[in-house]
């Protein structure tokens, strides 16, 4: 079993919305102490604000949905996510999209029956260094799974 999605998951998924947050309420705070003598100053309390609220929406969209772990077990993918392993068959993918202009990059499986994380499994591929280098396990994933439908 080879592991093909990447260590920063969990950073992704964690610590950076964390430290985004933090960052917000930090600026939040440095507008209200500011304001306590001086009129309000609407630039230091709205944009705050409007950063968490655009940075929550991105975030749900491309980061929260990201599953733990990834590994490739040959005829299957084992997903692992919020401790609950689940086992898809590659005869049972009937879509892969492959974003490396986006950052993470990002990986989707669409299914074609619903488990239990969805319909769609998206996760991170262990990235080099270059940026735009695409994983070559996930294109022989791509290639082996276009094999199983019998193109």
């Amino acid at each position: 079993m080879k592991k093909i999605s990447s260590r920063s998951t969990f950073f992704n998924k964690v610590f950076f919305p964390i430290i985004w947050l933090g960052l917000c309420v930090g600026m939040l705070a440095i507008g209200i102490w500011g304001s306590l003598e001086n009129p309000i100053d609407w630039m230091f309390m709205g944009a705050p604000l409007m950063f968490m609220i655009v940075g929550y929406v991105v975030m749900k969209a491309l980061i929260f949905d990201l599953m733990d772990e990834v590994f490739d077990a040959g005829d299957s993918l084992i997903v692992r996510n919020k401790g609950r392993d689940i086992r898809v068959a590659l005869k049972d993918i009937k879509n892969v999209s492959y974003q490396v202009m986006s950052n993470p990059q990002r990986v989707t499986l669409s299914l074609r029956k619903k488990i239990d994380f969805g319909q769609e499994i998206s996760f991170t591929p262990v990235t080099s260094l270059w940026a735009f280098k695409k994983n070559r396990d996930i294109l022989a994933l791509i290639d082996r799974i276009d094999e199983t439908r019998g193109s």
